[in-house]
């Protein structure tokens, strides 16, 4: 046998897991994959619960069990980055591995991701001081990343529309301006061979419009709308930063907390975030109504599931109002990079019988609908 065919044998015996021991053995650099298998066998024994008759209870020569803190070295030392974010966070998702998140030295030792973030705004409440510090240190990392991510295209999203009357010396085929082009070279056309000579080409240029719009976003923080949560705070964040937009932004369940303050610190944002309770949606809507001065430079972006707990007719009437006074709202169901809602149709049809706008986006895409509106 080849090395080639012993380390596809290796792969397939850590696949089947201890259980083949009998069966297959490990062969050449099997030191290694014993070791790998240890470490999955920690996680992923745990699907064996005591009735499934398939662990075994007998003694054994094994090593005691590692404590999280040894099993997260060990991963890290045994698997690429990749694998390692898919244990960690199986570990965190499937297994319940809560202690990861309440000792500093794991903690410190995770890789920063949005799913590790999602987590800690779960626990955070369970955690001592020390371990918040250097969860705070994760948050700030992967808001950092996302900021970088989002931020110019949000920008150019809402601050880039092409103004047709002015020359653009930034020559790029996204303001090129077709029309005038041919326009322009028409005197060149070559009759005999049929074409266009272009002497120049024409560009439009990209202008700021100061229209001095409010923007109100209010976040449901139920722990469904998670993800959404954590990129309206971003998204938040991004809108301040622009001079065309006074940005207001608001998180609710069964209470309503003004964030407002806190934009120019998202984590700060997501850190006061109270998971979970009772979600009541038209108490929100009816707080928002109240931060609209005027209404023909407003929109309201409401993010929720539209699952309500108080009074849905509360809803339906404080969100007509605020249609009817000229304000534009929209409902976003989902606001992340994968846009996939879950939410209640029925009110989200009524909503839209109402005159608002519902849709599940990303932030790139709010960010164009806000750029249209204001344009």
């Amino acid at each position: 046998m080849n090395n080639k065919d012993i380390e596809q044998l290796n792969k397939w015996r850590l696949m089947l897991g201890k259980y083949a021991s009998d069966q297959i053995s490990f062969g050449q650099g099997s030191a290694r994959y014993m070791e790998m298998e240890d470490v999955l066998d920690y996680l992923y024994s745990r699907e064996y619960g005591e009735d499934s008759g398939v662990r075994e209870e007998k003694g054994s020569l094994e090593d005691s069990n590692p404590t999280v803190s040894h099993w997260i070295n060990k991963v890290r030392k045994l698997f690429p980055k990749e694998t390692v974010e898919i244990l960690e966070k199986q570990a965190l998702d499937r297994y319940g591995m809560t202690e990861l998140l309440t000792d500093r030295e794991v903690l410190a030792k995770m890789e920063p991701n949005q799913e590790l973030l999602k987590m800690i705004l779960q626990l955070k409440g369970s955690m001592n001081r020390s371990v918040l510090e250097e969860a705070e240190r994760i948050v700030k990392a992967v808001v950092k990343e996302l900021m970088e991510k989002l931020e110019q295209r949000i920008k150019i999203g809402i601050t880039g529309k092409l103004n047709r009357n002015s020359e653009s010396v930034i020559k790029s085929s996204r303001n090129l301006d077709i029309k005038k082009t041919i326009a322009k070279n028409l005197k060149n056309y070559d009759k005999d061979r049929e074409k266009l000579i272009l002497d120049r080409v024409y560009f439009n240029s990209r202008v700021r419009k100061y229209n001095n719009w409010r923007i109100v976003i209010a976040v449901d923080e139920s722990g469904s709308m998670l993800d959404s949560v954590i990129h309206s705070a971003v998204t938040a964040g991004i809108f301040a930063k622009l001079p065309m937009l006074d940005t207001r932004l608001v998180i609710f369940d069964t209470n309503v907390v003004d964030l407002s303050d806190h934009l120019d610190n998202p984590v700060e944002t997501l850190m006061s975030v109270q998971l979970g309770g009772g979600t009541n949606i038209g108490q929100a809507v009816r707080y928002c109504e109240g931060l609209i001065d005027n209404p023909d430079k407003t929109i309201f972006v409401l993010i929720t599931d539209l699952y309500e707990g108080g009074s849905v007719n509360e809803l339906y009437a404080t969100s007509r109002n605020i249609i009817e006074s000229g304000a534009k709202m929209i409902v976003l169901t989902a606001l992340d990079v994968n846009a996939n809602p879950n939410y209640n149709r029925t009110v989200a049809a009524r909503l839209v019988d109402l005159g608002a706008h519902v849709a599940a986006m990303t932030p790139e895409q709010l960010a164009d609908w806000v750029g249209g509106v204001i344009s």
